[in-house]
């Protein structure tokens, strides 16, 4: 039976349900919904049928929320999924997770986070890619102080991106439609659409859009009394990201058309110059800037947490273990940082963040798996359980099915990046 560890951080200094909850809403929101439906729109048109997608996305997070609650409160040590797979099924498992959330896991997603922060500036500063490699030094040094620094960092940016996107939805439920033909469209067509092979193919951004949801599971040391705070963070910030989601779609479609809107990047940005003319959406450009800057942040403080937990382990990381006197793992911190500023100016990191999607969905679903091994949690259960286990699987299944159909070389790129952890771990030793 799984034992707490014993974190060198005090009890004053870990943070509360809320704060965790924040990091949860912080690492979900990021690109995806502001760019998502172009995509979407290009096979599937009925507003149900964008709608029903989303819903699907945020029902697969909610049924991972409640299992990762489990799995975080019966093992209670940081590191997440590297954790939960090594305890379960095999530390090679365990091993490769790691590889991939260092390599491309977390720093991938901050750098493409920092990339669109640039682009949404460009109006104001230029070609410049200053803006984002300021974010990409300064955050990750607000991380490296205490918990209690990173908790006040986060809580901060988070309040900013909630009252943005919030202010958004308010504004265009409350404004009617400023276009001759709004994409809004509530007929009963959408009852062939979700057979479409394209249904299913717009499920991929819908899940890109989602991920983060178990942001909180990987810091479970800084959290305080984990039994009850782990599965509320997850569960509360999981339900509210999905209702922001399915409100702002609505939004979207509703202010802009078909014509403006099928596969475009910008669906936002369309949208709202249809409200605000194109003066007023540079401020919504310079925003949706801004408020990546809590999702760059929260990856910047979850993911060497994994870095940390594998490096406690292997002689090969054991330099990266090293924490300063609050207990942060500064090395495991500055070596993410190094990778996402190398990501980050190459600009060749679209194809890596496919790659590393697809190995770290199907990592995740192994993950899900594990926690069928727990037959009696110590701390939260996940309700009916194994039926969200089931269904988080077979649905994952399908979804990197498709995956592997539309990207298959990215998908082998994928595979080829865990032979390359699975090589290294064959030659790693691990530590007394």
């Amino acid at each position: 039976m799984s034992q707490p560890s014993h974190s060198l951080i005090k009890e004053s200094q870990k943070i509360g349900w809320k704060t965790a909850a924040g990091l949860v809403i912080a690492n979900i929101i990021g690109t995806g919904v502001f760019t998502s439906l172009g995509f979407q729109l290009v096979s599937v048109q009925n507003t149900w049928s964008i709608l029903l997608l989303w819903i699907i996305g945020g029902a697969m997070a909610l049924m991972g929320a409640l299992i990762y609650a489990e799995l975080g409160t019966h093992f209670r040590k940081t590191g997440g999924d590297y954790i939960f797979l090594s305890e379960t099924i095999h530390p090679a498992v365990g091993y490769l997770y790691a590889w991939v959330s260092l390599t491309v896991g977390f720093s991938a997603p901050i750098a493409i986070a920092a990339m669109a922060m640039n682009d949404y500036l460009r109006p104001f500063f230029g070609e410049t890619v200053l803006p984002g490699l300021i974010i990409l030094f300064i955050l990750p040094m607000g991380h490296m102080v205490s918990v209690v620094k990173s908790a006040k960092l986060q809580d901060l940016l988070t309040l900013i991106k909630v009252i943005f996107i919030l202010s958004l939805i308010g504004l265009g439920l409350y404004l009617g439609p400023r276009v001759d033909e709004s994409a809004l469209n509530l007929s009963s067509s959408w009852k062939n659409e979700i057979f479409l092979p394209g249904f299913a193919v717009s499920l991929i951004y819908v899940f890109y859009a989602y991920t983060g949801w178990n942001s909180a599971a990987y810091i479970i040391e800084e959290v305080r009394n984990p039994q009850k705070s782990l599965p509320k963070a997850l569960i509360i910030a999981t339900a509210f990201v999905m209702v922001v989601y399915l409100l702002f779609q609505l939004v979207l479609v509703k202010h802009g058309s078909l014509a403006q809107l099928t596969g475009k990047l910008e669906v936002t940005s369309i949208a709202f110059a249809n409200i605000l003319g194109p003066q007023g959406v540079l401020w919504i450009s310079f925003f949706i800037a801004i408020q990546l800057i809590a999702t760059i942040s929260g990856y910047a403080w979850i993911g060497p947490r994994v870095t940390y937990a594998m490096a406690k382990d292997f002689k090969l990381w054991r330099p990266l273990s090293k924490t300063n006197a609050q207990g942060i793992p500064v090395r495991a911190i500055i070596l993410n940082t190094f990778i996402s500023l190398i990501l980050f100016i190459s600009g060749s990191f679209e194809q890596i963040m496919l790659y590393a999607g697809f190995v770290l969905q199907l990592m995740g679903t192994i993950t899900v798996y594990s926690s069928l091994k727990i037959k009696q949690p110590i701390g939260f259960s996940t309700p009916w359980k194994p039926l969200p286990q089931i269904l988080y699987i077979l649905s994952s299944l399908i979804i990197s099915v498709y995956l592997i159909n539309e990207r298959p070389m990215e998908s082998l790129a994928g595979l080829g990046l865990l032979c390359i952890g699975f090589l290294l771990y064959l030659v790693d030793k691990k530590t007394a």
